[in-house]
């Protein structure tokens, strides 16, 4: 797949999908994910990324300032906009479309680390809102976001078990995988600690060597030593990138998420958000104990405990959690 997004989506007539997909459930999703058409408008640095890398970086940012532009519709909107449609008023289903490529951007950016890029997560989910627009029936009283998101979820891990790894996962398996990742981010952020085999087989109700079988399908490993074959005198650890060398889809992913974090801990004060940031490893993927935090900041244990239930508190009681939600609970 081109890495090129089609930039102009918004004032062209959208390529048909014809490709058979199976039917949504009757029922829409969890309403939960109304709220996930968030801005995706990004600053991304690229003074020390290489010349190749800028542009495919600079392609993510004009993608993102471009859909920025398109307002987000509001109930009434959607209901008006799926009646032309079902009148096959093209210029309406467009609109409906481009005012919901940011929820694919917001759905797309949490499947970076399962074997495509950004880039290609953003398309795939892109064909899926195409088909939630032609499927989509407002008369069952749910919002168009809450319908989509099963459709651009579908196209994305289908798109995953069949490019995104050398040997081919049933689509069940991926699922299985994705839903594994958020329970143990979850446990990690309530436990303030990595999850044993044991507790993620309680919290997901499979047994531990479910869990564990699945863990080694993410955790597939190979001797870097393996040479790459008969006619090449390399070995697998020569074609390693350099993780400094500013990949553009974990640039942009670990961007947004930056930025979300930082959003959401601003209505902390400044000390709520440092002991949060390390008590979570929420940059650096590294949760310090509560006794690590009370050494570095000259406090007793007792008291980060207290300081961070007091943010906690402050978070349950504030809308923007959600922003944080959206990388806890993305199944």
């Amino acid at each position: 797949m081109s890495e090129k997004l089609d930039l102009t989506v918004m004032d062209t007539q959208v390529e048909e999908v014809v490709e058979e997909t199976p039917e949504a459930p009757a029922a829409a999703p969890a309403a939960e994910e109304e709220d996930e058409m968030e801005s995706e408008t990004l600053s991304v640095d690229e003074e020390n990324l290489r010349p190749a890398r800028e542009d495919e970086i600079s392609s993510i940012q004009v993608y993102l300032n471009s859909i920025g532009k398109t307002p987000l519709l509001t109930a009434e909107d959607e209901i008006e906009l799926a009646k032309r449609v079902a009148q096959s008023d093209q210029r309406a289903k467009n609109h409906l479309i481009t005012a919901n490529l940011r929820l694919v951007v917001s759905i797309a950016k949490r499947y970076c680390d399962l074997g495509l890029p950004l880039l290609d997560l953003i398309q795939e989910g892109n064909t899926g809102l195409i088909r939630a627009v032609e499927k989509y029936d407002y008369t069952k009283g749910y919002r168009f976001s809450t319908y989509a998101t099963w459709w651009i979820r579908q196209a994305i891990t289908r798109a995953i078990a069949d490019k995104g790894r050398n040997i081919r996962l049933p689509v069940h398996a991926t699922e299985a995988i994705q839903r594994l990742k958020k329970i143990r981010r979850q446990l990690t952020f309530d436990l303030g600690r990595y999850p044993t085999d044991e507790e993620l087989a309680v919290a997901a109700e499979l047994p531990v060597a479910k869990i564990r079988q699945l863990k080694r399908i993410v955790k597939r490993t190979v001797s870097l030593a393996t040479p790459v074959g008969p006619d090449d005198d390399r070995s697998l650890v020569d074609l390693i990138e350099d993780e400094y060398s500013g990949h553009p889809t974990r640039t942009v992913a670990h961007k947004m998420l930056s930025e979300d974090i930082a959003e959401v801990l601003s209505v902390l004060t400044t000390r709520e958000q440092e002991i949060l940031t390390m008590r979570y490893g929420l940059y650096d993927d590294r949760p310090r104990s509560l006794a690590e935090i009370g050494t570095k900041m000259g406090v007793t244990r007792e008291r980060i405990r207290q300081i961070e239930a007091k943010a906690l508190r402050k978070l349950r009681h504030h809308g923007m959690r959600k922003r944080l939600d959206e990388y806890l609970h993305d199944d």
